[in-house]
């Protein structure tokens, strides 16, 4: 009897991977589509119509926070938090109004200029899935932990189009823990999301062309490590400092003032609209005819300057989201500013696009505290591994540094209350 229970556990958990798996792939592959569309037209709007800038944040925001009173009852989004709490205690379920809370209220955010990014409502949604799954199937409570973790890497590997980065960000950042049967399950996943990646022929996230690096930059690399520590301190203490000083404004206001803040920064750097994807693909494509001039280190001096800020606005005025996208952007800013000074003052010769991708995973294994996902989400996203060593170099030094300056124990992306 007893071996007969054992064997229709394992008949559930395979089935209840299987079905997350699916699901955190359709999921994430349909929000991606309809985000990138939806931020894609209404940001070619907004640039024709330029008035149209200054109101397009207002309406997501006040949209965002209409759908949370009415339609999902006034339950608040808290981010990655969520997770945390969820796995501490089985009193804090990840529901399943978790799932269209997090996509729709993202999709909007990003849509109508939040400058934040899709992969916290992501993270979150597909988590839900595992949770979800595992209180309908019925499985035991000792796999509960598992199967969120294997919604997790399977929305990472969907989003990213890398297996290591899903398998990496559920241990690293979510269960900080590797056991057998967490290996099992969350390998498992990936590999169902890695083949349904394959079958939808989906295209990286960035499609780039890098061909080598000089050893002679090494030394280069590691000062942009630490360039990027200070990046991620920035970034991590704007979105603290925001959350404290808004927490006891009234929802009106709120929205008012950091939409009205939202929408000046991206009429003064258009690049500053929604997650900057659109505008980063165009950057990193050109990179090689960009030269130094006082007017491309102003305005790259002032993305790294703004990015953080209205990242923090939208997060404080409602928006849903996290630091993992203004990681990725702001990190190629900081890569691409570091490149020209080297130039310029050293004389070095550098290539502003290996900079660049260098400084996104240093950025990120600085806000997350988690070195090897960024490394392999930065190798996921432009389908390269040319710059392994490199990449690993920027990212532990920009990790240590961080972890000197901001404790994991307050870090925005785990702590941070996403929304009123």
């Amino acid at each position: 009897m007893e071996q007969r229970d054992k064997q229709k556990e394992i008949t559930r958990l395979t089935f209840s991977v299987f079905f997350i798996s699916l699901s955190c792939g359709l999921l994430v592959y349909a929000f991606v589509y309809l985000t990138e569309h939806l931020e894609s037209g209404l940001s070619k709007i907004a640039h024709t119509y330029w008035p149209l800038q200054l109101i397009f944040p207002f309406i997501g925001l006040s949209l965002i926070f209409f759908l949370r009173q009415y339609l999902f009852k006034k339950r608040e989004n808290k981010g990655i938090k969520e997770i945390y709490d969820s796995l501490k205690t089985r009193h804090n379920e990840l529901k399943f109004y978790k799932i269209p809370s997090h996509l729709i209220n993202g999709l909007l955010t990003i849509g109508f200029g939040g400058s934040t990014g899709i992969e916290v409502s992501t993270v979150v949604a597909s988590a839900s899935v595992g949770a979800v799954t595992h209180k309908e199937q019925k499985i035991h409570p000792l796999f509960r932990r598992e199967l969120i973790a294997a919604g997790v890497a399977a929305g990472v590997t969907a989003l990213f189009g890398s297996p290591l980065a899903g398998m990496l960000f559920a241990f690293e950042v979510i269960l900080k823990k590797v056991t057998q049967l967490s290996f099992v399950l969350v390998l498992g996943a990936v590999l169902l999301v890695w083949g349904l990646d394959f079958v939808l022929n989906t295209k990286p996230l960035f499609t780039l062309q890098v061909d080598h690096w000089n050893y002679s930059a090494l030394p280069w690399f590691l000062l942009l490590g630490a360039f990027s520590a200070l990046n991620s301190v920035y970034l991590t203490k704007s979105v603290l400092f925001f959350k404290e000083r808004f927490a006891r404004v009234r929802h009106g206001r709120r929205i008012i003032f950091c939409s009205l803040a939202i929408s000046c920064c991206i009429l003064t750097f258009p690049a500053l609209y929604g997650d900057g994807y659109h505008y980063l693909r165009e950057l990193l494509a050109d990179e090689g005819s960009l030269v130094f001039s006082l007017t491309l280190l102003t305005a790259l001096g002032g993305v790294l300057v703004l990015k953080p800020l209205v990242c923090s606005l939208t997060l404080a005025g409602g928006g849903d989201g996290g630091v993992f996208g203004p990681s990725l952007f702001t990190g190629a800013f900081a890569g691409l500013f570091t490149a020209l000074i080297l130039q310029r003052v050293f004389g070095a010769e550098l290539i502003p696009l290996n900079f660049m991708l260098v400084g996104m995973a240093a950025v990120l294994s600085a806000c997350l505290h988690a070195p090897l996902t960024a490394i392999f989400v930065v190798c996921g996203i432009t389908g390269n591994y040319t710059l392994l060593i490199p990449l690993a170099a920027a990212s532990l030094v920009s990790k240590i540094i961080a972890q000197q300056i901001v404790p994991y124990t307050v870090y925005s992306y785990s702590s941070y209350k996403s929304g009123p």
